[in-house]
């Protein structure tokens, strides 16, 4: 290296010294530190430390362009996928009930960020008189499968749709995109909705990491349910319905019931420490 004389022309003397010279300094960089961090969280308040446990835990910025590689590593294979048909299947079935059950009639629904569709065909087994519009913006996926190429930040629709699905899609967005899908949600849905993201609280107690996505935008559900609460009023499963829309609930039904609450600390403290094991 530039600047430094062959390890033969060095005293060893003078190299020792210097050696312990250069641990001193650094033991004493290293206390003060220490210090000056234990000081700092001591000046902190108690919601300023929740804050800094809540910021997002990884890539602060999603970076896929959903090409064929993307989605036969997270859809088609076998060993990589974090979803199955048969899950989707499940998923539309559940959604298909609760519309039933509220009586609210499908005869166009939306899925914002359809992927390789795995809800089209369930939803043409149960909804077979509703017509099933596909919504991408993966160029990819639209020249295979004939989707329409757009994002759910600003599509428009000459006309609303009875249902909206959404699933997997917000977390890839940032704050203010994500923000102005949801606002988006209000022009797009006619009666209901169905929302599903990833979420702060869903990486730490419940995703299996080894195969969930990370170029993504974490965020709180709360940060969610604050901005859909605007417009929708939510009855359970990742499902919502406009306000001015009539769905009786009967008591017992209602997600927000008297006594329901989220597990317990010690609850959520064990999800965790079986989610480290596992990674």
């Amino acid at each position: 290296m530039v600047g430094i004389p062959p390890p033969a022309e060095l005293d060893s003397g003078a190299a020792r010294k210097a050696g312990e010279q250069t641990i001193k300094e650094t033991t004493i960089m290293a206390r003060n530190a220490t210090a000056r961090g234990i000081f700092s969280s001591m000046g902190e308040t108690s919601v300023q430390r929740r804050q800094k446990r809540g910021r997002k835990v990884h890539a602060a910025a999603a970076a896929n362009n959903f090409s064929a590689d993307y989605f036969r590593k997270f859809y088609l294979n076998a060993a990589t996928r974090v979803v199955t048909p048969a899950e989707m299947r499940s998923r539309a079935g559940t959604i298909t009930s609760a519309m039933r059950q509220c009586q609210i009639p499908v005869r166009r629904i939306l899925d914002a960020g359809c992927g390789i569709g795995l809800l089209r065909g369930p939803f043409a087994e149960f909804l077979p008189k509703a017509r099933y519009v596909g919504l991408e913006t993966s160029e990819y996926l639209c020249s295979r499968f004939d989707w329409q190429r757009g994002s759910i930040v600003d599509y428009a629709a000459h006309r609303p749709f009875d249902l909206v699905i959404c699933y997997d899609v917000l977390q890839y967005l940032t704050d203010a995109d994500a923000a102005r899908a949801i606002a988006n949600f209000g022009n797009l849905s006619r009666a209901a909705l169905y929302v599903s993201a990833l979420t702060l609280e869903d990486w730490r107690e419940n995703c299996d990491r080894s195969r969930t996505d990370r170029a993504v935008h974490l965020r709180a559900g709360a940060w969610y349910r604050r901005r859909l609460n605007r417009s929708f009023r939510y009855i359970g499963f990742g499902i919502w319905v406009r306000k001015n829309v009539t769905a009786i609930l009967w008591e017992m039904e209602r997600p927000d019931c008297p006594g329901s609450k989220r597990p317990a600390p010690h609850v959520r403290a064990l999800r965790r420490r079986s989610q480290r094991a596992r990674d």
